[in-house]
């Protein structure tokens, strides 16, 4: 494993640790109400909301909008105290068993001084959610110390493949290996589903992570938890590889590669090098430079990111990779 360099940490700032008193949320059951926000951009269409509704109710689920769920403020899903109230309230209504991002964008970050943590932590329920949602999945693994699940959004397309995923997790406290579905290409060698490993091996470890991009603006803020030991799991959309390249730097420097027991990097969406890129880098290579280093396993393509069906990811929850296998195993049920 790398060293890491001196005076370097893993975090900053007083975070629970993953796995130390880790609370579980209580399962989903058919009949539930579950909250409905929007705490980072906004969806004005109505008949997308009206999609996003008809999908919870398929799961068997009630939806409730939060108050503020269709506001606006420039490309925000409204002002920076709204949308933080609706957070506080859904984690305060003894009715919500869990709490929906409609979507991601860009604004959680912002609300982040304004959530009620010790409200939070006392009325532990799964928030779902990815891509900008990131940043409250980090912050309430740091603030909150109960599991949150890294999966579709409410306004995703929820084909079979995450529904099944999801409510393994999130219904059935199951504990399943994730891997990738199989391809069926009409080609002798077979691309969808395929995975790139860096560094065989097995490691055990909590699961934290999600957006890349998100995940290195939180550094050296309160809000992120303490990464050593455990299996960081990363993905991005729309980034050059010079940009992941700058990131994974950042999050070197920061003591964090250093300090984990394994890298899963899902999917990287449109992120290749703009124009010509004759003497430049592809993500692959980017990682390889920086993970094989790390003498810790490491493996890329995990189904998970911006892509139509993806893993449900539960933060905190302890796991074991098999990187040349590219799998994940949870070790431990998500919910009570």
């Amino acid at each position: 494993m790398a060293a890491r360099a001196p005076g370097a940490t893993a975090s900053q700032g007083t975070k629970l640790r993953p796995g130390a008193g880790l609370v579980k949320p209580p399962r989903l059951r058919a009949g539930d109400t579950v909250g409905l926000i929007e705490p980072a951009g906004f969806t004005d269409d109505a008949f997308d909301l009206d999609l996003v509704s008809e999908t919870i109710l398929a799961m068997g689920l009630k939806p409730k909008p939060a108050p503020h769920l269709v506001d606006r403020y420039g490309y925000l899903a409204g002002k920076d105290a709204d949308r933080a109230a609706d957070v506080n309230m859904m984690f305060a209504d003894p009715e919500v068993r869990a709490v929906f991002a409609v979507r991601g964008g860009w604004g959680c970050a912002r609300i982040l001084p304004l959530l009620d943590f010790a409200m939070i932590r006392k009325n532990p329920k799964l928030l779902i959610g990815f891509s900008d949602i990131t940043a409250l999945h980090l912050a309430f693994a740091a603030k909150a110390g109960f599991t949150t699940i890294h999966g579709p959004n409410a306004s995703s397309s929820w084909g079979s493949y995450s529904w099944d995923a999801f409510r393994a997790v999130a219904f059935d406290a199951g504990t399943p290996t994730l891997a990738n579905p199989q391809g069926h290409e009409d080609r002798l060698a077979q691309r969808i589903g395929r995975v790139r490993t860096f560094r065989p091996g097995v490691a055990r470890g909590r699961l934290l992570g999600g957006n890349l991009t998100v995940l290195a603006a939180l550094m050296g803020t309160p809000w992120l938890p303490d990464f050593s030991g455990a299996i960081l799991f990363i993905e991005d959309i729309g980034e050059q590889p010079y940009r992941i390249d700058r990131m994974l730097t950042q999050l070197g420097l920061a003591g964090v590669l250093g300090s984990l027991a394994g890298v899963i990097f899902g999917q990287c969406t449109d992120c290749g090098a703009a124009g010509a890129s004759y003497g430049g880098f592809t993500v692959s290579q980017v990682l390889q430079q920086h993970l094989e280093p790390l003498g810790i396993p490491a493996f890329q393509g995990g189904q998970f990111g911006h892509v139509a069906n993806q893993y449900s990811l539960p933060l905190g929850v302890a796991a074991e990779m098999d990187a040349a296998a590219g799998t994940i195993r949870l070790l431990e049920p998500a919910v009570s």
